[in-house]
């Protein structure tokens, strides 16, 4: 498999990549999703070779969200982590936007990929106005560290719930605020990429 097949598109940096990044996007979204591509960048300009692509239910279709898919999104997933490790050497952090972080935080969980970090934007802990539909309970059997970029005014749960379900989490996690924004983490007053970069390299130590 190549990233032509999982519709994977790389950000190569300047020289030979410290490792690899593989990212995906959010249930209404695709690659083409600006914040994705902002990380990417700035993953590249690090010196990592950054790849974002497509979820399978995606592929099959141009617009619309997932639906009954998560399986075969899973899948995806672990496809995509296994031709980042093809492209380059080195370390491999792997996740998303929402659903798509969401998705690969289940794949970390079930053992079926092997990652150094975990790195997860505006994770959608549960449907908005529905905190009883918590979506956490896989958390405790995730053993990577793991950063949380989620805005304080995200309507899929609060900073004040996020701390708590990262805490679940068997490794070291870090939760990055992004101070008044919502789930798709527009800021003009923060530089989200360079935040969540810097916390994603600070868990690789």
């Amino acid at each position: 498999m190549n990233l032509e097949q999982i519709a994977g598109i790389a950000h190569a940096p300047d020289g030979d990549p410290a490792g690899v990044v593989v990212l995906t996007h959010g249930a209404g979204g695709s690659r083409e999703a600006p914040l994705l591509k902002k990380i990417c960048d700035e993953w590249a300009a690090r010196g990592w070779l950054a790849v974002r692509y497509n979820l399978p239910y995606r592929r099959r279709r141009p617009k619309g969200p997932p639906s009954g898919s998560a399986k075969a999104d899973q899948a995806g997933v672990v496809e995509a982590i296994g031709v980042a490790r093809e492209l380059a050497d080195g370390p491999v952090i792997a996740g998303g936007h929402s659903y798509g972080g969401r998705m690969t935080s289940m794949v970390i969980a079930e053992g079926l990929a092997d990652i150094d970090v975990l790195t997860l934007f505006s994770y959608p802990l549960h449907p908005p106005g529905k905190p009883e539909r918590a979506r956490t309970e896989h958390l405790p059997r995730i053993a990577t560290p793991t950063v949380f970029t989620h805005g304080t005014a995200d309507p899929f749960g609060s900073i004040d719930e996020l701390r708590p379900a990262a805490a679940l989490i068997g490794a070291r996690t870090e939760v990055v605020e992004i101070t008044g924004a919502r789930h798709d983490l527009g800021s003009k007053a923060l530089d989200v990429p360079t935040l969540a970069v810097d916390a994603a390299i600070r868990l690789l130590g």
